[in-house]
This record gives structure tokens, sequence and C-alpha cells, in this order.
């Protein structure tokens, strides 16, 4: 099939590994949401004229290929959803046509490559629930020009509050002095909830006074009770004793 340049085959069980020959005549390949497994085989970044890869939603791991910058062509790329693992690979700045790059739901570890800022065409950049770290390399110019930027789900990377604002909510935290993220203020919940817990012992206290009042009344009505037998006794009494003598 030489004349063969576009394969989408998604949401179809496919299992197995990616192909180790493929033809270089594709420019598009989606083989998203399948049970695909191994690694990315040398053969897929040789494909010149590739301008989309999709391989979300799939059981893949290992490293991203160093190789994957010979894909120059590329202009859409997602590996969603895998367990790809290692950083993010600098060769990838030599493919300057990237508009579409989605990394989120991974393994992937290191920095922030600073190369993404280079790409001038890029509008959509999710790099969110990875084990990224360090010090966000982007300012705010670089991400207003972007439709969708994702970098949450990445705990221990942060950003420079003196070039981010933190109304820009980021789903990082701010970085400290070092480099490393400020952990959160207290949540205002735990406040909350030691506030409950006091109304919960002044409701106990307001109970306790409801249940003294509850037991008032009856203490009243056993009082009575007890003083109207004791009036009868006593007037019984007397009659009998006028009886006894008359």
């Amino acid at each position: 099939m030489h004349k063969l340049n576009t394969v989408t085959i998604s949401h179809a069980n496919l299992t197995g590994y990616l192909p180790k020959h493929v033809h270089l005549n594709l420019t598009h390949i989606d083989l998203s949401d399948n049970k695909l497994k191994g690694g990315i085989p040398t053969s897929l970044t040789l494909l010149e004229d590739l301008e989309y890869l999709n391989l979300s939603l799939n059981g893949l791991n290992g490293e991203i290929p160093t190789e994957f910058g010979d894909l120059i062509s590329l202009k859409n790329l997602s590996l969603a959803s895998n367990s790809f693992s290692g950083s993010i690979p600098d060769s990838m700045s030599a493919i300057p046509g990237l508009v579409h790059v989605d990394l989120s739901n991974n393994q992937l570890n290191g920095t922030v490559p600073r190369f993404f800022t280079e790409l001038k065409g890029l509008k959509v950049l999710n790099l969110e629930n990875n084990q990224l770290h360090g010090v966000l390399p982007f300012n705010a110019s670089f991400l207003k020009r972007l439709a969708v930027f994702k970098v949450g789900g990445n705990s221990n990377l942060c950003y420079n509050h003196t070039v981010l604002s933190s109304k820009m909510k980021l789903g990082i935290a701010p970085c400290d002095k070092h480099g490393l993220p400020i952990p959160p203020p207290p949540s205002k919940e735990s406040s909350a909830d030691s506030e409950s817990d006091s109304s919960d012992y002044d409701d106990e206290d307001d109970t306790g006074e409801k249940k003294e009042h509850h037991h008032g009344p009856s203490k009243l009505i056993l009082g009575v009770a007890i003083g109207l037998s004791s009036i009868v006794f006593l007037i019984v009494f007397l009659v009998l004793l006028s009886k006894w003598c008359g």
C-alpha cells in the first residue's frame, strides 16, 4: 500500500506493539484508545512527512526517543494517558511547526524545557499529571498566546511569582527562594472544622440545658403529686379519726 498516507485505527481494542516497519509516506497516524504496549519504535521517528500522531490512551511505556526531533513536519502530537517516563527530549525543539502537544497523564520527570517558547505556532500545551519538577520557565506573554495550557498535577513544579501572577491559576504553587514549591497555608476548612467542633460542643451544652429544662417540669409534677397525696392522706386520716372519736 505505497499510496497509503493516513492510518486511523482508534477505539478498536488493538493489542500488541507498535509496528517496527512503517511506510514512509504516512502523514497521519491515529492509534488512540487501544491496548497497545511497549515503547515507540525507531520506525516512527523516520517519518519525515508525518504531521499528525495520536497514540493516547494506550499502555505504552519507556522514554520518548531522542530521535523524535526527526519528525520535522509534525504539527499535532498526543502521547497522553500512557506510562511514558524520563524527560521531555530537547530534540523536539527541532520541530518548528508544532501546534498541539499533549503529554499529560504519564510519568514524565525532569524539568519543563524552555524550547517550547521558541515554537511560534504552538497553541496547545498540556503537561498536567506527570512528575515534572523545578521552576516553570515561561513568562506571561508566552502563556497568553496559548489557547490551552495545563500543567497542574505536578506536585514538585512551581512558578516564579515575580514573573507570573497567581491570578493565572496555573494549578501549581509559587516557588520559594530555593526554587521549591511553597506549601499552601492551612485551609479554611480546617479552621471551619475547629469552629464546627466548638459549635458541636456548644450544641451539646445547649442540649444539656434543654435536657435540664426538660427534667424541670417532671420534678415539679412529682412534687405536686406528693403534696396532693399527703393532703388526701391527712384528710382521710382526720375523717377516720373523727369517726373513731365519735
